[in-house]
């Protein structure tokens, strides 16, 4: 089934869009990046549009998109899915890091794993609430980043595919690649190999900020057009 509703609002810490996808009013749905400081503003997504969750999916295993996954799927007794390579960050967050994060938490997270974990498989199609989501391995910022692909068909835009980015892919810019796990090399051959095939009309809802497409990045993302010529790309990083 095609989605026709997507919600998405930014966490209170470091603006981390969280996600929830549904067939409709009503419906299971998917809550996707569960960052800090989410779960009032989501239950008050959920109770408007009267959805019930079904599973959360996690892009990546940083903090800032998995801090309140714990609460979420422990409330209601759901399984958080996450690509083996970030498996690790999930148990524990502060291996990914950087020193002034870790420095501003001061080495106390008040941070638990949820109980039940499944992993997520490049190339595999999920079929969850109702849904049918394409899960694409594309590392670079963590080891265990992924994109979500979803029809876009029925939804509020007029394209046939919607990507979940994560950290991957931002309007204008990439993820930085710096931290644990990261690495500049490995981003742009996923940047390559993952996001340059997609469609043009497709409709990218990256982890931090507005979205955006696949043309409008390939035309001026510096990071994409260094893949397309390999001249060497400079602008801003973002995320963890």
């Amino acid at each position: 089934m095609c989605i026709v509703l997507v919600a998405g609002f930014p966490a209170d810490a470091f603006g981390t869009n969280c996600y929830v996808l549904a067939p409709g009013a009503g419906e299971q749905c998917l809550i996707v990046d569960p960052g800090i400081g989410v779960t009032d503003q989501l239950e008050e997504l959920l109770a408007t549009h009267r959805l019930h969750p079904a599973a959360v999916l996690l892009t990546h295993g940083h903090l800032d998109h998995t801090f309140s996954v714990a609460p979420v799927c422990g409330a209601r007794g759901i399984t958080a899915y996450i690509h083996p390579d970030d498996r690790e960050l999930l148990a524990d967050p502060a291996k990914g890091l950087s020193a002034d994060m870790t420095a501003l938490f001061g080495g106390r997270l008040p941070y638990t794993e949820p109980d039940d974990v499944a992993e997520l498989t490049d190339g595999t199609t999920l079929r969850l609430a109702g849904l049918e989501i394409t899960v694409d391995h594309a590392p670079g910022h963590t080891g265990g980043s992924v994109l979500f692909r979803m029809p876009g068909e029925g939804a509020q835009w007029e394209a046939d595919e919607v990507c979940l980015s994560g950290d991957v892919l931002f309007a204008g810019s990439i993820g930085r690649t710096d931290l644990p796990g990261g690495s500049m090399p490995v981003m742009l051959a996923s940047l390559r190999d993952k996001i340059l095939p997609l469609a043009d009309d497709t409709v990218v809802l990256p982890g931090h900020g507005p979205a955006t497409t696949i043309g409008r990045e390939r035309a001026a993302n510096p990071y994409l057009r260094q893949v397309s010529s390999d001249a060497p790309a400079t602008g801003p990083r973002r995320g963890w």
